[in-house]
């Protein structure tokens, strides 16, 4: 199976992350996506604006878009959501996946836990807009995915969630989810976080 990890807070699910995944699956011929929304991401100051429980729902509503995605609880649980450990899990199963990352991600991988084992291991799709660079580190496996998928910042679907609005870059089912539980309302506290 020729597959790929999606990983990210999803905080929440929005349609650029659902172009980037269908246009990663059909450049890269992936039989499936996997979104694995972070319980506990260690880039992202202090808390997410919503539940794990919450983000892994909106996710598996977004998924219902294309057969090929799959959402995904890797990620569950108390510990923190490295990267390195998802991709050893994955691995463990018998499966060799590619890792899809945004290029300002990518450009930041040293930071990340255990990176030269991620470096070491991963085969990357790097998502990138067309015409722009990026270095990679030395020894790591990339494959380019130019998109003209609109940049969104989640952080400004917040903000405009809390003001009362439905933006339209989320997809419907989960935009009626937010509306039913009345999720970020208060996210204004929290709308620099992205």
């Amino acid at each position: 199976m020729r597959l790929a990890l999606f990983g990210g807070t999803f905080d929440p699910i929005h349609n650029a992350h659902l172009t980037v995944a269908r246009e990663a699956a059909d450049q890269f011929h992936l039989d499936q996506v996997w979104f694995i929304p972070a319980a506990h991401p260690p880039h992202k100051s202090g808390q997410t604006a919503t539940s794990y429980e919450d983000r892994y729902r909106m996710v598996e509503l977004a998924c219902r878009a294309d057969a090929r995605f799959r959402p995904s609880r890797l990620e569950a649980g108390e510990q923190q959501s490295y990267s390195i450990d998802t991709l050893e899990r994955v691995r463990a199963m018998g499966e060799e996946p590619y890792f899809i990352i945004g290029a300002d991600a990518f450009a930041d991988i040293a930071s990340w836990h255990r990176w030269r084992d991620l470096i070491r291991i991963a085969q990357f799709i790097v998502v990138t807009r067309p015409g722009h660079d990026y270095r990679a580190p030395e020894g790591a496996r990339v494959e380019r995915l130019d998109t003209v998928a609109l940049p969104v910042s989640s952080s400004e679907i917040r903000r405009r969630l809390a003001a009362g609005e439905t933006p339209p870059e989320l997809p419907r089912e989960v935009a009626a989810y937010i509306r039913d539980k009345g999720l970020y309302r208060s996210a204004l506290r929290t709308a620099s976080r992205s």
